[in-house]
């Protein structure tokens, strides 16, 4: 089987030196529930009132991706990583906050505005099976993003540029021929590798692209995506819940519960000294060898819907050190020993 590669050193300490390349700050994203306005309308009481509900998806998140690093989001399902991936990229539209790109400010900017950055940023998709046009072949599928964005290109030139992408992903030229359906999930993942870096982009959002590929093929993967960072000196936001590929992808982590932060560290700091409640939970799962697991801790109680969130704290119901404050008054990010925790029991020493 495939070994994932480890990092090294010298890649980690780069990458921590780096400069902000994305900024996200009190982000939020509220889904309507409720449907159009006449679908609001209720009788209560005998008086016509308007009802609205949403999908609290994203609470105030504050995330910086420095340039050069690989920055890992966590978190168990509904917490809402992939919604902020999509609305980094612009697929989404946020309710509240702001993300600057590179310094330039672009959550506002329509889809016209938003082409000068389409070429520095590019998204690997979870589904390899539905993420290509099975209309295209290969070879129109990789040429298509060089011809939108250099249409000042002849065909030789978009030919060479695919001929070259398709080679430092390790895929054959004969490939091109064909359509996206003859493949497998790990070579179908290769060629959406090879189309988002076509356009030679600084930054790229993978939204658990190893997620739907074989155990023996997610190995694979992770060590292509880890060469193209350093061949193309790429800054990645790596969404996924595999906390065994963040260990030995991540430069840093975010860790996430119910659509806010809850802990920020570098990789090994993380591993090593979890501080936030959830954080040590989600660590303790990991599978490990061993018979008996003294260290595991279970969660009581169940996940609070986003559509009703919880006062205070979010994670306070399944938390064992919760107390009053927690219940009342939510968290903020404060540094606390080599991390970024948003934690009331940390702030107070209690934890």
């Amino acid at each position: 089987m495939t070994q994932v590669k480890a990092r090294s050193a010298p890649q980690a300490a780069s990458a921590q030196a780096g400069d902000t390349l994305v900024e996200i700050r009190n982000l939020e994203k509220h889904f309507p529930l409720s449907g159009d306005f006449l679908e609001q309308l209720r009788f209560k009481g005998g008086r016509l009132v308007r009802r609205q509900e949403f999908v609290h998806a994203i609470n105030g998140v504050d995330i910086d991706v420095r340039r050069g690093e690989s920055l890992c989001v966590v978190g168990e399902s509904g917490c809402g990583k992939s919604t902020v991936a999509r609305m980094v990229m612009g697929l989404l539209r946020p309710s509240g906050g702001e993300i600057r790109y590179d310094g330039e400010r672009i959550d506002h900017l329509s889809p016209r505005q938003l082409l000068p950055y389409r070429r520095r940023m590019q998204m690997i998709f979870q589904n390899p099976y539905a993420s290509l046009n099975p209309r295209m072949t290969i070879q129109q599928t990789l040429e298509e993003p060089l011809r939108f964005h250099h249409p000042d290109w002849k065909t030789p030139q978009v030919r060479d540029k695919v001929a070259e992408v398709m080679d430092s992903v390790g895929i054959d030229p004969e490939w091109g021929k064909r359509f996206g359906h003859e493949f497998s999930g790990g070579q179908r993942q290769r060629i959406a590798i090879a189309r988002a870096l076509a356009v030679d982009p600084e930054f790229i959002v993978a939204d658990e692209p190893i997620s739907a590929l074989d155990v023996s093929i997610q190995a694979q993967v992770l060590n292509l995506l880890m060469d193209a960072q350093e061949t193309h000196h790429l800054t990645y936001l790596f969404i996924t819940h595999d906390l065994a590929v963040v260990e030995h992808f991540g430069t840093r982590v975010v860790v996430m519960y119910l659509g806010r932060v809850c802990e920020v560290a570098e990789t090994h700091t993380l591993f090593s000294t979890p501080r936030h409640p959830y954080t040590q939970a989600l660590l303790s799962a990991i599978p490990r060898l061993e018979d008996d697991r003294p260290d595991y801790i279970r969660l009581e109680g169940e996940v609070p819907t986003p559509v009703n969130l919880p006062s205070g704290c979010v994670f306070h119901g399944r938390c064992p050190h919760a107390n009053d404050r927690c219940r009342r008054e939510v968290p903020e990010l404060i540094a606390a020993e080599g991390t970024r925790v948003a934690c009331h029991g940390v702030e107070e020493g209690r934890l």
